[in-house]
């Protein structure tokens, strides 16, 4: 959802933690060990997911596209942050302020629809294990996510078009980077309209998802609990968890963030946030895979012995 201005400034100030300076050297490391850990860590779950066999499912086409647009949804504002708490100069231009909130609110919605088909997925899996083949084969897999890129996107466009900000008060945002509700508070008109249009498109790109999701999971629980043996019931909850704690970590900020007018926001919310569901939940996400589940375990040695074994050749 990008900002149209009829009269904008040439570059915003992204004033950050400016009036708390102390902090900056220590989110500064933080970021900087944390954003090579998310991106090295999704990139591994793509090689494994790509080049092990046991891997090539449903589940894993659908994690491997999450971590890809976990990484270009960190690296989309990270370098960014980077860049304001290491040096004095902390501005961002207008032109970049659009293209950044651009790719960040498509990765971000994206991931939204995404995590509603992983839990699709896992219902079929666990309430009609004998159809899930038919249900969930790869072109199956495939046009889903392409129409869920798409839908995000158009409904991403259609956000670019209708919130428009006539006048903005003040160059300076009070925050990391760039995002929608830190810039609806400084504008001067317009406002209750681009509130309203900012809620509308989160319902659709937040709520409806996590309805889906939450209606997956109770249909998933009822199975569960149908079923006799312990061994079984431990098997369906283990192969839900991780995908439950993911959900958790990115609805739960967004949520917070996104369902709420953005003149309710406090002066801090959004730079907690934006560090949360932009730098920590992409960083976890690789590690809440492997650390739970047995076959990526089991790939994830398979690449360390072939990169041991290339090194060792070489």
């Amino acid at each position: 959802m990008p900002l149209t201005n009829e009269s904008h400034p040439e570059e915003f100030i992204l004033l950050g933690f400016a009036d708390r300076p102390w902090l900056e050297l220590p989110l500064f490391t933080s970021l900087l060990i944390m954003y090579p850990i998310a991106v090295m860590g999704n990139i591994t779950i793509i090689l494994m997911s790509r080049l092990d066999s046991r891997l090539h499912s449903p589940m894993y086409f659908f994690l491997t596209n999450l971590s890809f647009l976990d990484m270009c949804y960190t690296t989309s504002i990270v370098p960014q942050m980077l860049f304001n708490l290491g040096s004095s100069k902390k501005t961002i231009s207008y032109m970049g302020c659009a293209v950044q909130l651009y790719f960040f609110h498509i990765m971000g919605g994206t991931e939204c629809l995404l995590l509603a088909i992983m839990s699709f997925d896992r219902y079929v899996a666990i309430c009609r294990p004998l159809h899930y083949t038919l249900i969930m084969n790869q072109r199956v897999c495939i046009l889903s996510f392409h129409r869920v890129a798409n839908w995000n996107n158009l409904c991403c466009l259609r956000g670019h078009c209708h919130i428009t900000i006539a006048t903005v008060c003040s160059n300076k945002l009070d925050h990391l980077v760039c995002e929608i509700p830190v810039l609806i508070k400084i504008a001067c008109g317009e406002k209750g309209s681009n509130e309203l249009t900012l809620s509308v498109v989160c319902i659709f790109m937040l709520a409806v998802p996590l309805c889906l999701i939450l209606a997956s999971y109770a249909s998933i629980g009822s199975a569960v609990f149908k079923i006799k043996s312990s061994k079984g019931r431990k098997k369906a909850f283990g192969t839900c968890s991780s995908h439950l704690i993911v959900v958790f970590l990115f609805y739960g900020p967004a949520i917070s963030m996104y369902l709420q007018p953005p003149s309710s926001i406090s002066r801090d919310q959004p730079k907690f946030m934006a560090l949360f569901y932009g730098v920590v939940t992409p960083s976890l996400n690789p590690f809440i895979y492997t650390l739970r589940n047995k076959n990526v375990k089991g790939a994830l040695r398979n690449l360390v012995r072939s990169i041991s074994a290339l090194s060792d050749s070489g």
